[in-house]
């Protein structure tokens, strides 16, 4: 019986979010909650994106989604913002995409 190691299989990692996007993530996604703009989230995660998705309602399409991307050919990450009915916008740092998030949110109420 032989065992598998992460070197065995170099395509098949799957993209996630650091400890720290989670955080930032997490942090306007809370205010969101408290503004009664969001009520429920989805994580989703493959080979070369990861995917936070809110939503206003359970049942409904996800009104914001988050995209963290890998490049095969450059082998960088860039992060992706959808917002519902709006122009799809691309960021190398989180930190502009949370700007993006939390104006985004002032202007819904």
């Amino acid at each position: 019986m032989g065992s598998v190691s992460s070197t065995s299989i170099p395509n098949n990692h799957k993209l996630y979010f650091s400890k720290l996007e989670l955080t930032k993530i997490l942090t306007c996604y809370s205010i969101g909650v408290s503004n009664g703009n969001w009520k429920d989230y989805s994580l989703n995660f493959n080979t070369n994106e990861a995917i936070f998705s809110f939503y206003k309602h359970t049942l409904a399409s996800p009104e914001c989604i988050l995209k963290k991307l890998r490049e095969k050919k450059k082998k960088r990450t860039f992060y992706q913002l959808n917002i519902s009915n709006k122009k799809n916008s691309k960021y190398e740092d989180i930190d502009q995409l949370i700007t993006t998030i939390k104006r985004y949110q002032l202007s819904i109420v």
